[in-house]
């Protein structure tokens, strides 16, 4: 996709901002995923809902469950259960897109797994990949899943530097079903520990046309500004939210707003970490 000038300048001041100290790896509320899994024998379940509009339509989601699993070292499993909703504008300007009846319902579900692949060094990002498969869950009928199994094949680098971490990488995604199209995606993210209790991050994603059969028909580039709140007494709950809107192409919007909760599977070992993380427990799953 082709941005502008003032959003590829806006690109490049976020791959520079890195400032030594690891903050928590990244995924949900961002759009911009990471390359680190979740410790070994640790857990991660959140309650999230969100939303994904454009003038074509407006895709909810919620209520949602999302789970992730450190089953072996460097491995996580993932799933989400999903429910939402379809919103087609039924404008004739977006046809042949945006037409139908509103639905609600279960969706498509999300099943997963993130590899580490390459550990973070002082010079050498930490890489990684998380190909996931989306379920054909959801009514196709009512538009509420693709009807076909469908795919993400991302690739994700992370390096930290004092109190700000950087997350960035992009993938293609796959869904072999009519009026949907096969298309690229990036994001990059910049997050910055501001107190031990509030973690604030911002990110530029962006994704190729995905047909007219989705909300988002054309392509788009956004901006999202969100962020991560520690509840004092349970340090292994958090809430996180997030907002973005376009800034070229498409206009689409953006949001994000759940809980989290993280665990071992022996809280005496809960200090103990996966050599490949080196810092905190990561406080998120991933999208």
């Amino acid at each position: 996709m082709r941005m502008n000038g003032k959003c590829s300048r806006l690109t490049l001041l976020l791959l520079f901002m890195l400032a030594a100290q690891k903050l928590w790896a990244q995924g949900p509320p961002y759009q911009t995923d990471d390359p680190v899994p979740v410790d070994l024998h640790h857990y991660e379940f959140y309650i999230f809902g969100g939303m994904d509009g454009t003038p074509a339509e407006i895709d909810s989601t919620g209520p949602a469950f999302e789970f992730n699993w450190g089953a072996i070292p460097r491995v996580q499993l993932h799933a989400i259960l999903p429910w939402g909703g379809v919103f087609p504008s039924n404008n004739p300007v977006y046809l042949p897109g945006g037409t139908g009846l509103s639905a609600f319902g279960l969706t498509d579900m999300e099943l997963g797994v993130k590899l580490a692949i390459i550990k973070e060094t002082r010079h050498v990002p930490q890489i990684g990949t998380f190909p996931m498969f989306e379920m054909p869950t959801g009514n196709f009928d009512k538009g509420l899943g693709a009807g076909k199994v469908w795919y993400k094949l991302p690739v994700w680098l992370q390096k930290n530097s004092g109190h700000w971490l950087f997350d960035g990488g992009g993938g293609y995604q796959v869904v072999p079903q009519t009026n949907y199209r096969d298309f690229p995606y990036t994001g990059w993210l910049v997050k910055r520990e501001i107190n031990e209790r509030l973690e604030l991050g911002a990110e530029v994603f962006a994704h190729g046309r995905e047909g007219y059969a989705a909300a988002q028909t054309g392509r788009s580039t956004m901006i999202d500004v969100g962020g991560y709140y520690h509840f004092k007494h349970h340090p292994g709950e958090q809430f996180l939210f997030c907002y973005g809107h376009s800034i070229a192409g498409q206009t689409e919007n953006y949001a994000y707003a759940g809980m989290y909760w993280t665990w071992a599977k022996d809280d005496k070992k809960d200090a103990a970490r996966n050599d490949w993380m080196q810092g905190p427990m990561n406080g998120r799953g991933s999208e």
